[in-house]
């Protein structure tokens, strides 16, 4: 489904963005208020509450997906995910072709859908300490000791959870 098109769903109108609607909508004015062309990608992170999965393929093209808290932004077209040596960072060795889909809290379909390739990897545990999210990830509480990578990704592409553009 493409920008401002519109599905019926039983008696209700599904509208591009995923917002439920019973009438007119103005698009450009939930691209505002849901990181559309009035917001950063970086503000609407850190501002949206919401589930993350991120997925990626080893080179056969075997895919793994995993649960992952909300991207780490270094600038407009950068990100790093904080990752443990399991599948996912395991598969971005062999393939760096990653993508992570945030969907916001709330009975609505709303979120965005990360493309993103691989650039680089580091092991400081220092930073990465530093920047993790305290609240938000109980795998690492669980094994504070195992070895982290903050692994950064270009961002490729960018669309909403629902539809082909933005």
């Amino acid at each position: 489904m493409g920008k401002g098109e519109i599905c019926n769903h039983e008696d209700q109108k599904i509208i591009g963005d995923g917002k439920l609607a019973n009438g007119p909508h103005r698009m450009e004015e939930t691209k505002q208020r849901k990181g559309g062309k009035g917001m950063k990608l970086s503000e609407y992170f850190e501002k949206a509450k919401g589930r993350g999965v991120i997925a990626a393929a080893d080179a056969s093209g075997k895919t793994a997906i995993a649960v992952y808290a909300r991207p780490h932004f270094i600038d407009e077209e950068t990100v790093a995910f904080i990752m443990a040596d399991r599948l996912i960072h395991q598969n971005l060795a062999s393939n760096p072709h990653a993508a992570y889909l945030f969907m916001e809290s709330g009975e609505r379909y709303v979120g965005k859908r990360l493309y993103l390739t691989k650039i680089k990897e580091e092991t400081d545990s220092e930073l990465i300490h530093q920047i993790r999210r305290k609240d938000s990830c109980p795998a690492y509480e669980a094994s504070p000791d195992k070895i982290r990578y903050l692994v950064y990704f270009h961002i490729d592409q960018v669309l909403p959870l629902i539809g082909e553009k933005e």
